[in-house]
Order: C-alpha cells, then sequence, then structure tokens
C-alpha cells in the first residue's frame, strides 16, 4: 500500500490545499492530512480546529483514501510511524520550490521518504493561507478562496480580535 503524507499548518485551510490533497489522494492509496502543532508559533485557529475544518473540508472531496492527523515535532518522524513512503508538498512558485528543496533532500537523508512536489493549480497560485489571513483582516472578499464555513470562521475569529 502507497502511502503519503500531506503536511501543513493549513491555518485557515484553503483552496488551494485541497485541490493538492485530492490530486494525492489518486496518486496514493492513501493520504494522511498532517496538521503540525508548534506550541511556539501562533496560529489563529487552535489545532484541534483546524482538524475539524480540514475533516469537514476532505469529507467534500471526492475521495475516501484521506484521514486527517495532527502532529508535533518532524514530519520525518510523523511519516514514520505512520510506515508513509511520500510526503506531498503542493508548489505556487519557484521561491516555494527553493524553500521546499533542502528540506525534501534532509527528509530522505533521514528516513528514506520521498517528497512529491504537486504544482497548483492554475488560479491557485498566489493564495496562501497568510495572505487569506491578511486580506480578510482588512475587510476583502476571500470567499473564492476558502470552503464557506471556513470563510464563517475566519469572519467570526477576526471579529473576536478587534
Amino acid at each position: 500500500m502507497s502511502r503519503a503524507v500531506c503536511p501543513g499548518s493549513f491555518d485557515p485551510v484553503t483552496h488551494g490545499h485541497l485541490d493538492i490533497i485530492a490530486r494525492a489522494a489518486r496518486l496514493f492509496d492513501e493520504v494522511i492530512v498532517a496538521i503540525g502543532v508548534n506550541p511556539s508559533k501562533s496560529r489563529l485557529f487552535a489545532p484541534d480546529e483546524r482538524v475539524a475544518m480540514l475533516e469537514r473540508s476532505v469529507a467534500g472531496l471526492d475521495v475516501a483514501n484521506v484521514r486527517v492527523a495532527g502532529f508535533t515535532g518532524l514530519v520525518t518522524d510523523f511519516c514514520r510511524e505512520q510506515d508513509a513512503q511520500a510526503i506531498v508538498k503542493g508548489l505556487r512558485s519557484s521561491s516555494d520550490f527553493d524553500y521546499e528543496l533542502p528540506m525534501a533532500h534532509m527528509n530522505v537523508a533521514l528516513t528514506s521518504v520521498e517528497t512529491v512536489f504537486l504544482p497548483t493549480a492554475t488560479g491557485q497560485s498566489f493564495v496562501s493561507s497568510s495572505l487569506v489571513k491578511e486580506v480578510a483582516a482588512f475587510g476583502g472578499d476571500v470567499s473564492a478562496f476558502v470552503p464557506p464555513f471556513v470563510l464563517d470562521a475566519l469572519t467570526a475569529r477576526l471579529a473576536e480580535r478587534t
């Protein structure tokens, strides 16, 4: 069985993330969406909220071989625990590749887990969780970039902070 991990912070999940997850699900027998929990980083949504949003989001995909899990520490340790052979990463631009390539080399050196890079879908290359949060914080319309229930949660969370 081929198993891949699709790691990220998903704060919040975007349509770009979901596209990469769905495409990975067609390439591997099982895909584990791994939500990184780093206590030293400040996130808009708590780990359990991000897990719930991802679970609801992937339930809406036309795939049955995706599950969601949180993890702490190194993604390679998580991959070993899950018996995953690959890490799937989406690339929006050449700068993403420049950032991700050294990590891919380190990951394979540590655990023999290969990294598979998938280019983002046309029209999604500029979308990031950080940009979505920033635009939404200034009242911009980000409804095209996140599922409706994520937009509701994002709007509510940002309203709490003002």
